[in-house]
């Protein structure tokens, strides 16, 4: 029996029947404070495990999934579209459609890996955005090829990256059920840069970890496009653990992904077999962060409202209108769809 089998008796604070026996107040919850927003399933929040660099390491967190009994909505890779060969993504793509999970992989070459000096530099540069016409071209071929060997969730690092892949889907030119997400590694900060994401295209936005719950309340006032949260973050975004947030994260962020990410672990991206042990060893480890999660909302009595297994689309967003002369027309991207055909 796992801690997820305890049935508590309805919704509570971290600690609260102790701090009611030593009369110690619990600030009580604001009603304002909570997002009006679902999934389109009626789902307040998803899973997803990130970092999964190839088919061994989806094999891996697949069979640990199945063993803590984690339920899983989408898994992500990090280290890119151009790393894995047509085969690895076929076969990524088949064994996620087989246990009804989404597969998001990473699009195109990406500033922090190409010639230019910026990165490097004390302010950073331009980060990972695509530099020239050249690194969007990449990341378009990637997205293309991609989509055509059945992945069906780009990630992006790029204003103009998610603009143009949207662009084609409601042209046709990528599958009009492909879901478009944003990098933590670009999140935006504040309300006004979220619903600009939204309005470019983007599907599911991550927000970096370091924004409080009165930040994600802000955001929900101007935006219904779903969140993806890490509640533990890598070191390279923070190493942040907030696990006994997610509860709160969940009332005013939702929908939301929750990610099980692992801190105090070795980069892997740009993901090789030299790094093949210590990637399947945190891919394990990720899945027991998504156990323990878990275990401590349905321990507070906040585990309900998770969507049903197999749910990925986000439902109807606000979109910027298209170039003069044409226009996305209902129906024809991820953006108008409202139920769960996948």
């Amino acid at each position: 029996m796992t801690d997820a089998s305890i049935k508590p008796s309805g919704p509570r604070r971290p600690g609260e029947a102790a701090f009611a026996s030593l009369g110690h107040p619990c600030p009580d919850r604001d009603p304002c404070d909570s997002s009006p927003h679902t999934f389109p399933d009626g789902g307040t929040w998803r899973t997803e495990i990130p970092s999964v660099e190839g088919p061994e390491a989806l094999a891996t967190v697949l069979k640990e999934a199945e063993a803590l009994d984690v339920p899983v909505h989408r898994i992500s890779q990090g280290s890119g579209v151009w790393m894995l060969t047509d085969a690895e993504i076929s076969e990524m793509a088949g064994a996620c459609a087989e246990r009804n999970v989404e597969l998001c992989l990473f699009t195109g070459p990406r500033g922090t890996w190409d010639a230019g000096a910026g990165t490097r530099t004390p302010s950073g540069g331009a980060g990972l955005r695509a530099r020239g016409h050249d690194a969007l071209a990449g990341c378009v071929e990637d997205a293309v090829r991609a989509t055509e060997l059945g992945v069906r969730c780009l990630l992006v690092a790029d204003e103009g990256v998610l603009y143009t892949l949207h662009r084609m889907r409601t042209r046709g030119v990528l599958p009009a059920d492909t879901t478009l997400k944003v990098s933590a590694l670009i999140g935006p900060v504040n309300p006004a840069s979220y619903a600009v994401f939204e309005r470019l295209g983007a599907d599911s936005v991550n927000v970096p970890s370091d924004l409080t719950l009165e930040h994600l309340t802000e955001i929900r006032r101007v935006s219904r496009a779903p969140m993806d949260f890490y509640l533990e973050a890598p070191d390279d975004l923070g190493g942040y653990v907030r696990m006994y947030d997610a509860a709160e994260l969940i009332r005013r962020g939702a929908p939301v992904y929750l990610k099980f990410g692992l801190s105090k672990a070795p980069a892997i991206y740009p993901y090789g077999a030299h790094l093949r042990d210590t990637t399947l060893d945190t891919a394990r480890e990720r899945v027991r962060r998504g156990r323990l999660a878990l275990d401590l909302l349905a321990r507070l009595g906040a585990g309900d409202g998770m969507s049903p297994p197999g749910s990925r689309l986000p439902g109807p967003l606000n979109r910027f209108p298209d170039e003069p002369g044409t226009s996305d027309e209902p129906g024809t991207s991820a953006d108008a769809a409202t139920s769960e055909g996948n």
